[in-house]
């Protein structure tokens, strides 16, 4: 796949680390003044034997974690290949260790889980990979892919889980009915006078994440873009009724997208010759 891709994702993930540290889980901090009785650290923080969330920890994790996006950002533009992969590094191994005291609290958002993978594999594309490169690389194909196997697992898994721990009657029942009237917005009062309507909508669900598997198998692109279209309209829908949406996750779905031919540097076109490193030259 193209190398321009990963570069437009390099962006996109940079970008979103700030942002979700700061706003959508700046909640994570507010667990350095839980007690620690409260503490159950997932499997993995006990495997590195990782301390109790206290003030300064969580202070001096959230710092760093910053200031290594801003720099894997800042790589994005200028830099060396060996910065934007030590850089990334930094952010992939220190976001996980974010994660991992945002969900030993009892909580676990499987949202997470492609995004942590694509932070993981962005590194491990090497060489020189600038927005709008068209050049394809075998090394930005596997991190691509495994970036969409990923994506695409976490829907089927979602399913499952539903089956698995809530049985059938997640889809027959009054599943929906009570995330409304806990949750409902003025875009979806009306659908708790539907119940038929909310049952159509759980079985759709299932479905769809079940099904979501299928989109590895696509060989069109204008089948995939619409495709993947429909999984943003789902999450766009889900936010306007409940107000829940799955950012991390989103992201991570752009690995499906042609971004190297959507996102790059304005007046500069990307030029790749046979056996040679791509040039920057000035568009005319």
């Amino acid at each position: 796949m193209a190398l321009g891709r990963v570069a437009a994702l390099r962006l996109l993930a940079y970008l979103f680390v700030p942002i979700d540290v700061l706003l959508t889980t700046s909640w994570v901090a507010d667990h350095a003044s839980a007690s620690g009785a409260l503490y159950r650290p997932l499997a993995l923080a006990r495997l590195l034997q990782l301390p109790t969330p206290a003030p300064v920890y969580v202070a001096l994790l959230r710092g760093a974690l910053l200031a290594a996006a801003l720099v894997a950002l800042a790589s994005v533009f200028v830099g060396t290949a060996r910065l934007a992969r030590w850089a990334g590094a930094a952010v992939a191994g220190l976001y996980l260790w974010w994660m991992l005291v945002a969900m030993s609290y009892g909580k676990v958002d499987h949202d997470r889980m492609a995004f942590l993978v694509l932070l993981a594999v962005l590194p491990t594309v090497g060489g020189v990979v600038r927005l709008g490169d068209r050049t394809t690389s075998a090394a930005a194909g596997w991190a691509l892919r495994v970036t969409q196997v990923a994506a695409v697992a976490t829907y089927f898994f979602a399913a499952w889980a539903k089956i698995r721990i809530g049985g059938w009657g997640w889809v027959n029942g009054g599943t929906l009915a009570w995330a409304l009237v806990r949750r409902h917005t003025f875009f979806s009062e009306w659908l708790l006078q539907n119940p038929w309507l909310l049952k159509v909508m759980q079985w759709g669900t299932v479905v769809m994440e079940l099904a979501s598997p299928l989109l590895l198998l696509v060989r069109s692109e204008r089948v995939r873009l619409w495709a993947v279209a429909g999984l943003y309209a789902f999450h766009v829908a889900t936010f306007l009724a409940l107000g829940i949406i799955f950012l991390p996750q989103l992201v991570a779905l752009a690995a499906f997208l042609p971004l190297e031919r959507w996102v790059r540097l304005p007046g500069w076109t990307v030029r790749a010759r046979a056996g040679r490193e791509p040039l920057d030259v000035p568009s005319r």
